[in-house]
């Protein structure tokens, strides 16, 4: 454990970084790692939907924050259109208010464009976890001005059928590589958002998140992950469950 995180340490410039510079250093750390089979396509939502990407950091970005929120990797209808981190189309234009030009990777699946905000497909984890944010706090910069949402790796990887593949089904020795610098660029953003409490969308992240602050295990919660390939999340009590996990902590007003 302790060569793991000397070698993600290493990897980190300067202390002294903001969100749009650490997504910056990931952008390009990701593209210079080379995947094989399964994986036929590799989105790269932080090039060519920099311009968006940005513009959620610099909005909502501005340290502290209380807690951060750490989901896995885009979706095929959320941030990769958006480059917004469950970047639900509807959600992240109509109540986030960002809305802009975002570009096509290269190469790109046939049965999965990218139509930015032109798509007209739901999101259906970023539609759960933005609208319950949005009911509870009803404005986004009252949401932000406590909280932030981050993905631990920014690539969307397709088969060549156009299905989507997650990172943790990648080969074991890309995992280690692309594990490596999403872990760097995770220990950036807490150090610029110093937040109390890191939670979890869902195991993986969670799992990530106790990688990298394995001295301090206290602040790190897991809350369900809104897929709904996630049995738990179709159930019509996520809102309930997510809500009931960060009062319990002082995160939420009971």
């Amino acid at each position: 454990m302790a060569l793991y995180r000397s070698r993600v340490f290493r990897l980190l410039g300067s202390s002294n970084v903001n969100l749009v510079t650490v997504a910056e250093k990931l952008a390009c750390a990701v593209e210079q790692i080379a995947f094989s089979h399964p994986v036929a396509y590799v989105y790269n939502p932080l090039v060519y939907a920099s311009r968006t990407h940005t513009t959620y950091l610099q909005l909502y970005g501005i340290a502290p924050k209380r807690a951060l929120f750490v989901g896995m990797n885009p979706g095929p209808y959320g941030m990769v259109q958006t480059g917004v981190p469950f970047g639900d189309v509807v959600m992240v234009r109509d109540w986030l208010g960002i809305c802009g030009e975002v570009g096509k990777p290269a190469p790109e699946h046939p049965k999965k464009p990218v139509l930015g905000f032109s798509c007209r497909r739901r999101e259906v984890s970023g539609r759960r976890l933005w609208s319950w944010a949005r009911e509870h706090f009803e404005t986004p910069e009252r949401f932000f001005a406590e909280f932030f949402v981050w993905n631990y790796c920014p690539l969307c990887f397709l088969e060549e059928s156009g299905r989507n593949l997650t990172p943790d089904k990648l080969k074991r020795i890309e995992c280690q590589k692309l594990f490596l610098v999403c872990d760097a660029a995770l220990v950036e953003i807490v150090n610029c958002l110093r937040p109390e409490f890191l939670i979890g969308v869902g195991a993986f992240a969670e799992g990530r998140l106790r990688k990298i602050l394995s001295e301090d295990k206290s602040r790190v919660l897991r809350i369900p992950h809104p897929s709904p390939a996630n049995p738990a999340a179709n159930r019509n009590d996520w809102a309930d469950k997510v809500s009931k996990i960060l009062s319990e902590v002082g995160l939420l007003k009971k």
